[in-house]
């Protein structure tokens, strides 16, 4: 019997870049009225699904708005804030809270599912590990992304919502999008100084 293929992996070099490309891009930096086709958004999804998770909980949720969905994801956030802030809202905040997502081709809503086998920090950690993994996937792909947890992400009552339960967690908004203009240069602070060596 022939060998089977085996999958080609992105050489170390490669995979170097990929990680450094990676940036933080605005909704405001997007494509205006440039969707990104479902199919891309899907396989990012997958990608997501494969990040570690101890005693396999699997505890990412994902809900996924595009279309008339981002409108409805703008009313329901910029309602709420309303509602919590009472006289000390902020329109400007508000504002942006009902915006922001018509900017996007597609917002992620990004849930923790909570199960009481773990400690709760180890589930938070699994579901970062999966925003990463969309990240990353969205960079392989051309694409803009940008994980916000401001707005309602930690309102309790914003939880219904999403499909998360009360003792689940709401942890940000992944947004999507082709960008206008390729970011400049990142930098990051050399790894020697957050790093100790223990060797004897």
């Amino acid at each position: 019997m022939p060998d089977t293929p085996k999958t080609a992996l992105p050489t170390p070099t490669q995979f170097d870049a990929l990680i450094r490309a990676r940036r933080s891009i605005q909704p405001i930096q997007f494509e205006p009225g440039r969707v990104v086709p479902d199919e891309i958004v899907q396989q990012l999804l997958e990608n997501a699904n494969w990040a570690p998770t101890h005693k396999r909980t699997e505890p990412w949720r994902f809900v996924v708005f595009r279309g008339a969905g981002l409108g409805k994801l703008a009313e329901f956030q910029s309602n709420l804030y309303r509602q919590q802030a009472g006289e000390f809202v902020d329109e400007k905040k508000a504002q942006k809270l009902a915006t922001n997502p018509l900017l996007a081709s597609h917002v992620i809503a990004i849930g923790m599912k909570r199960h009481h086998v773990l400690p709760e920090i180890e589930e938070v950690e699994a579901v970062a590990c999966a925003v990463q993994n969309l990240h990353l996937s969205a960079v392989a792909h051309g694409l803009g992304g940008y994980w916000g947890s401001g707005g309602i992400t930690y309102l309790e009552e914003a939880k219904p919502f999403f499909g998360l339960g009360p003792e689940d967690k709401l942890l940000g908004f992944f947004y999507l999008g082709y960008v206008q203009q390729q970011p400049g240069r990142n930098l990051r602070k050399p790894i020697e100084e957050k790093v100790t060596w223990v060797m004897e």
